[in-house]
């Protein structure tokens, strides 16, 4: 983010972007309307070129400012960057080239594990590229040097609940086959979701790990962040007006209404589908 007068510049009123690889950043824009319900969104899922977990990181950066190019031109006055995927590969280069705040869900979600975990052990679940990129063990060591961090890919995750199976016997199989390899071998006491789709599922994954592990989502501490860095730059919104939110999806619209309403359970919503080649 460039070095100027940013609450001298933005309006007050305009919208917070958000993006993701597809529909687990509405957890994130979930908590954001429950803690910032004077703010409006507008969200940006592209579903038609998920999961980008797999993708290499130059497919990723390319993808994402596609997605951010297109709410720059809804004159939004911040951007959060809600797939841990984007925010490892990105963060730093739209924080250097936007003159507006960006936030990610990494910091957050690390600093929520280090004050919740007890025996300094954490684990993290996330996609291939996640993992790979290892931003999740960095953020945590450069907080807390000596965490002892167990990191798991989880690829067939976001494949399933971009598919709407977020319970039942097939996502407990799923969830059971995948997270093996970390409960046979791990003392965590603390897991991180690091993809936002996953607190979708979050009560399987919490139900195959067991209760002792307290599992973390970073929709919530970055929802609280939003509103501390919205709050410094004085750039909370003060209308007293309910806000009407938009969300924009690149692919198919049915799965994305869905969780949609089971998620925000309101009709002031404005769903609206795009297509790839509006990127």
């Amino acid at each position: 983010m460039k070095n100027n007068s940013i609450e001298e510049a933005i309006s007050l009123d305009r919208p917070i972007g958000v993006i993701d690889s597809g529909v687990g950043g509405l957890t994130v824009a979930h908590e954001l309307m429950r803690q910032l319900p004077k703010e409006k969104l507008i969200y940006l899922g592209d579903t038609a070129r998920c999961p980008y977990g797999p993708r290499s990181k130059e497919e990723v950066q390319k993808f994402t400012w596609e997605l951010v190019d297109f709410l720059l031109k809804k004159n939004i006055k911040m951007l959060v960057v809600a797939c841990n995927t984007a925010t490892a590969f990105t963060l730093t280069d739209l924080q250097q080239k936007l003159d507006i705040p960006v936030i990610g869900v990494i910091q957050p979600g690390a600093r929520a594990a280090i004050k919740f975990t007890k025996n300094n052990h954490v684990g993290v679940i996330g996609t291939e590229g996640t993992i790979r990129s290892e931003a999740y063990t960095n953020a945590l060591k450069q907080i807390k040097a000596d965490i002892h961090v167990n990191a798991l890919a989880c690829p067939l995750f976001v494949p399933m609940i971009e598919q709407g199976v977020l319970s039942g016997d097939q996502a407990l199989k799923v969830a059971e086959d995948t997270l093996h390899p970390m409960k046979i071998k791990n003392h965590m006491d603390t897991l991180i979701l690091g993809c936002t789709h996953y607190p979708l599922i979050k009560d399987t994954i919490q139900a195959v790990i067991g209760n002792h592990v307290t599992v973390i989502s970073s929709s919530e501490e970055t929802a609280r962040e939003t509103s501390t860095i919205l709050e410094v730059h004085h750039l909370l919104n003060k209308n007293g007006q309910v806000p009407v939110h938009q969300f924009y999806t690149t692919g198919e619209m049915e799965i994305f209404v869905k969780i949609s309403e089971s998620l925000f359970q309101q009709s002031d919503s404005q769903m609206v589908k795009i297509k790839k080649a509006r990127l």
